[in-house]
């Protein structure tokens, strides 16, 4: 069972919380058991498993994934110049698999599951597969 999700970011680098997409789709798909595999589309946009109560861990990460990866650096070669987002992106991964349990995603109490804008913004995809129990 999959899905393509499409998703607008509307900042240069963000952190998008997807959770509730995700969960919503599992449902109305009747998935129980099973597995949820989540994949960014793109080579400048990842996805992650972080906190989603304190909205200063997606400010903290983002600061200091920029710090790590700043937009410029004097011996970048890419003709784009977005080296940094493709950095960023391989860091963070591009996709994260997720346990599907009695009908809703095995999340800690504090866990979302977020998709990384490093070059926007942009109209992006992200899709789930899910895996489920027989």
């Amino acid at each position: 069972m999959n899905k393509e999700f499409h998703i607008q970011t509307n900042a240069h680098s963000e952190m998008l919380d997807i959770t509730h997409e995700i969960e919503k789709w599992i449902t109305e798909q009747g998935i129980q058991e099973g597995i949820a595999i989540v994949s960014s589309l793109h080579t400048t946009a990842g996805i992650t498993v972080n906190e989603n109560a304190d909205p200063d861990v997606k400010t903290d990460m983002l600061m200091r994934l920029d710090k790590t990866y700043p937009w410029t650096h004097p011996q970048d070669k890419h003709a784009e110049g977005n080296t940094a987002a493709h950095l960023k992106t391989s860091t963070v991964g591009h996709t994260q698999t997720l346990i599907i349990s009695n009908g809703e995603l095995v999340l800690g109490t504090w866990q979302g599951v977020y998709f990384c804008e490093f070059d926007g913004p942009r109209h992006r995809k992200y899709y789930v597969k899910v895996i489920a129990d027989k």
